[in-house]
């Protein structure tokens, strides 16, 4: 799948660097060339010895290599490869990128190069959210350099979140996807997708029966036609898909943070089943029955309208805003009403009601509202639902760019 492709894999100085061993493997046994680049600090974790023996290829690693610099080594290096890796992609290598800093081999390739670069982060949790990080990330997306994960889990430090490297066969596939020349290469696609739970008590939440199924299986075909996706989910029973960027969610207003955060965008898809209401007084221990027979009152205040919010921006509104409605009766009327309402360009639009049994299922009907009016879709597969709604956005973002 990979055959003839050549990796310039740039390892960073972090306990996950043991994954880059298998990473190679992976990419070398789909037939691609690994030429890997070590920080100082990588060789810390793992040895030059080690890697190059994986790779079939010396381990670069000094920026004032003279044989190597004799011919401009640090700047060959960078421009034959197809595409660059950094994996695991430290918050040090992430800052060096965002500011344009050039002080080692990898830092010095990674500012020398026009070929595209993935990025697999890893860090502690806390390195991750912070705000420093959040603000390079934010400038790399612009810089269109792609991501894949972090993944929530254990860290090597006790603790646990985000920050996680992804594991080698997902940056696999984040690699076949970005070097697949698809119509939607370059552009950076957010989707969102699954339910949000809003919290009772530390136990209890609200949610809905939305199972995350047709928000991945969009992500997976934007992805396979060459976007660079940002998939934003709440706590769904599907896994989320390889080779995008995950950013994990409970509640509709980080749900709102996490989006803003990924902007800008091409196109920005709402497929979460966000809640309408949170409870305004939730408890801060688990509430208990006290035997008089009363049930707790729960006070509600409306959630951050997301699709609205967005679809309204003044400045860096995404060329097409794309809403979800879950309706249950007079489908058609209520979602026009609704695109009016919320200001985007599309609504996908679909009858949940009990007996279709679409919601939490493997398939989908749906009608595609427009400015143009209504086209009602065959109920089909929530994978080929996925396919001919990502091929109508790549065609329209086409249009859009013809002159």
């Amino acid at each position: 799948m990979l055959a003839g492709k050549r990796i310039l894999l740039i390892i960073g100085g972090g306990i996950a660097a043991y994954k880059a061993l298998d990473l190679i493997r992976r990419l070398r046994e789909r037939g691609a060339s690994v030429t890997p680049v070590m920080t100082r600090a990588a060789a810390e974790f793992v040895t030059p010895l080690s890697v190059a023996a994986l790779a079939g290829e010396t381990v670069h690693s000094d920026l004032f290599d003279l044989t190597a610099e004799a011919e401009m080594g640090h700047i060959q290096l960078s421009r034959v490869a197809d595409l660059i890796v950094v994996a695991p992609a430290t918050a040090d290598l992430l800052a060096k990128m965002a500011q344009g800093r050039a002080d080692d081999l990898a830092s010095t390739l990674l500012l020398a190069t026009d070929t595209r670069v993935l990025v697999a982060p890893a860090m502690n949790v806390r390195m991750w959210t912070h705000a420093a990080t959040q603000r390079n990330l934010a400038q790399l997306r612009a810089d269109d350099v792609l991501f894949v994960g972090p993944n929530d889990g254990d860290m090597a430090c006790g603790e646990f979140g985000p920050g996680r490297m992804a594991e080698p066969l997902e940056i696999v596939a984040a690699v076949q996807g970005a070097l697949t020349q698809g119509p939607l290469a370059g552009r950076h696609v957010l989707v969102t997708s699954g339910p949000t739970h809003e919290p009772i008590d530390p136990v209890r939440y609200i949610a809905n029966r939305s199972s995350g199924a047709q928000g991945t299986a969009l992500a997976i075909a934007l992805r396979d036609l060459g976007a660079n996706v940002t998939f934003v989910t709440g706590p769904a029973s599907v896994p989320p898909p390889a080779g995008v960027t995950v950013v994990r969610v409970e509640t509709a207003q980080q749900m709102l943070v996490a989006v803003q955060a990924a902007l800008p965008a091409d196109v920005a898809v709402f497929a979460a089943a966000v809640a309408d209401w949170r409870v305004a007084n939730a408890a801060g221990q688990k509430m208990k029955k006290d035997g008089s027979g009363q049930a707790p009152a729960l006070s509600f205040a409306e959630n951050p309208d997301i699709l609205a919010t967005v679809s309204r921006m003044a400045v860096g509104r995404p060329a097409l805003v794309v809403g979800f409605a879950a309706e249950t009766e007079q489908v058609e009327a209520h979602a026009t009403a609704k695109r009016a309402r919320k200001g985007c360009d599309w609504i996908v639009a679909n009858d949940v009601s009990p007996a279709t049994g679409i919601m939490g299922g493997s398939e989908n009907a749906v009608t595609l509202i427009t400015a143009e009016g209504a086209e009602h879709w065959p109920r089909m597969g929530k994978d080929a639902v996925a396919r001919q709604l990502a091929a109508r956005i790549s065609a329209t973002l086409g249009a859009a760019d013809s002159p």
